[in-house]
């Protein structure tokens, strides 16, 4: 069984997660559905504490090689995972439909 990982959320993915809060809050004026996403996205980035692993590797772009992906609705987590600290440390959240 797998030990269980210490999730960490780099800056930029803090940001990451402001900034579609504050698109869907602000521009579209749906702060409730904002709030509900946003929600979403924190609990399935906490669930990665259990077999982070689960999550294929990123296999484009320029978080290809070493970070793994977690699709979440219309959004891409994107983290890599440090044995040595038995962290999961999300880099970024982005729209998965963008080109990155």
């Amino acid at each position: 069984m797998e030990s269980e990982y210490h999730v960490v959320l780099l800056s930029q993915a803090l940001r990451a997660l402001d900034d579609i809060y504050g698109y869907i809050a602000g521009t579209l004026l749906e702060p409730n559905t904002a709030m509900q996403l946003i929600d979403n996205i924190e609990y399935e980035i906490l669930s990665l504490r259990e077999m982070p692993h689960r999550c294929p590797t990123r296999r484009q772009g320029i978080y290809s090689g070493k970070y793994r992906q977690l699709f979440i609705k219309n959004y891409t987590v994107i983290f890599r995972i440090d044995e040595d600290k038995k962290q999961v440390v999300v880099v970024t959240v982005r729209y998965a439909k963008s080109q990155f």
